[in-house]
């Protein structure tokens, strides 16, 4: 069994893998555009990300560019990254923080060396820290 999560964009979404492969590592799987699809599929004929795979050191995000504008924003959800070092917490948080806002400061608390929450330029709200990488 896995759980894998599958982020929607508002026509970014290319941008947005390539930004995670820069913040987080990883490699890009795939990316199938909205113009590969057949005509039966009846999506409109565009350059934009019908599903894109990125393949990351601690597992697999899927994505998308939204066709529906009226689909509201998730809320009450955030990705969580582990790791087992404060610099590269750190450094992640840091670059995944490029553009976006800061909730709360990367810092040090009673429950680990290093945490922090931020919503990234894309709108996808993350939680980075030190602990236990499982």
């Amino acid at each position: 069994m896995s759980l894998t999560p599958y982020l929607f964009f508002d026509g970014d979404c290319e941008e947005a893998l390539d930004f995670y492969v820069s913040a987080i590592g990883g490699e890009i799987t795939q990316k199938m555009r909205f113009s590969e699809a057949p005509p039966e599929a009846e999506v409109p004929s565009s350059d934009k990300i019908m599903h894109g795979a990125l393949m990351t050191p601690v597992g697999p995000i899927f994505a998308s560019d939204n066709r529906d504008a009226a689909t509201p924003k998730v809320k009450g959800m955030s990705l969580s990254l582990n790791y087992g070092s404060v610099d590269t917490a750190r450094r992640v948080f840091e670059a995944l923080a490029e553009g976006g806002e800061k909730q709360m400061e990367f810092h040090e608390t009673f429950w680990s060396p290093g945490f922090g929450t931020l919503t990234d330029k894309f709108g996808i709200q993350w939680m980075v820290g030190v602990g236990d990488e499982a």
